[in-house]
Order: C-alpha cells, then sequence, then structure tokens
C-alpha cells in the first residue's frame, strides 16, 4: 500500500486533515495502526465505546450472527466437523465390511489360502508389483480366487 493510499484509509477512519494523517503516519513509523492509537492519544479520534471491544459498522451483532448460524444448521448446510464425522464414519463401515469379507485362493476346490480383504488391499497398493503377477500367475497354474462374506454367494 502507497503512502498516499495510508493516508487516505487514516483520513476515512480518524476523520481528520491530511496533514494529521500524515503526521500521525511518520510519528507511527508507517504502520496504520499505531497512527490510529497515536490519534487517539491527541485527543483527535476518540477511542471505541465498551472497553475496546469494536465492531465496524455493516457487521451484524453477536446474537444477529447466532442466529444465522442456527439457521444454516437447521436448513442443512453441514459444519466442517459434521463433515468429517460422516467421512470417518463411511470409513469405519467399509474397513469393518472388509475385515468380515475374506478372499479365499482355491486349487482343485480346496481351499488353500483365506484372508481378510483389508490385507489384499494393502497388498494391492503397497506391493502391487508383487500381488498382481502373483494372482495372474496362480491362474495360469488352475488356481481360483473368491470372495466369502456377506452379500457374495457360491457361484
Amino acid at each position: 500500500m502507497t503512502k498516499l493510499e495510508q493516508i487516505e484509509r487514516l483520513r476515512e477512519r480518524a476523520n481528520v486533515t491530511y496533514d494529521e494523517a500524515k503526521a500521525a503516519l511518520e510519528a507511527a513509523d508507517g504502520d496504520l495502526l499505531e497512527a490510529i492509537i497515536y490519534l487517539e492519544r491527541q485527543g483527535k479520534v476518540n477511542p471505541p465505546q465498551g472497553g475496546g471491544f469494536h465492531s465496524t459498522a455493516g457487521t451484524s451483532s453477536f446474537e444477529e450472527q447466532e442466529g444465522q448460524d442456527e439457521q444454516r444448521r437447521e436448513s442443512g448446510a453441514d459444519t466442517f466437523m459434521q463433515t468429517l464425522d460422516r467421512i470417518g464414519k463411511f470409513c469405519a463401515k467399509v474397513i469393518k465390511r472388509a475385515n468380515n469379507t475374506t478372499f479365499e485362493v482355491l486349487k482343485d476346490n480346496e481351499s488353500k489360502v483365506r484372508f481378510p480383504v483389508t490385507v489384499l488391499a494393502l497388498l494391492v497398493i503397497f506391493a502391487p508389483h508383487i500381488t498382481l503377477p502373483l494372482i495372474l500367475i496362480g491362474l495360469f497354474f488352475g488356481f481360483h480366487y473368491r470372495f466369502v462374506g456377506v452379500g457374495f454367494s457360491d457361484l
């Protein structure tokens, strides 16, 4: 922000002349807040009422903001924490379902290996260069694969 813009801004906020605003900014080394405090100490600007709490014109009161927040909650707009909670519950449900479902490796209709789908997913994510070729090679050697759990039927 240029010096002229700072002077203009200080003039608008403090309702002082250009000379007074320029002198206050020079005394405050270009710091706008310090310049306002400087003008308050000189008695050229009235300090805010209410022990230092100040709200600018055009903003609503605390009670009005609380009412707006309540309306947003009632209208179905989610807060960030509610969204995180829903995502967390969904992830927990998916993990629980994956732990209750097993991946089974069969040879001649005899089960050779069974492990939770969660383990399979982790293997595919962290070691795909080993897991996927083993599954493909197993198909060539007569292995069959199936998922066993709630919602899956034997085909």
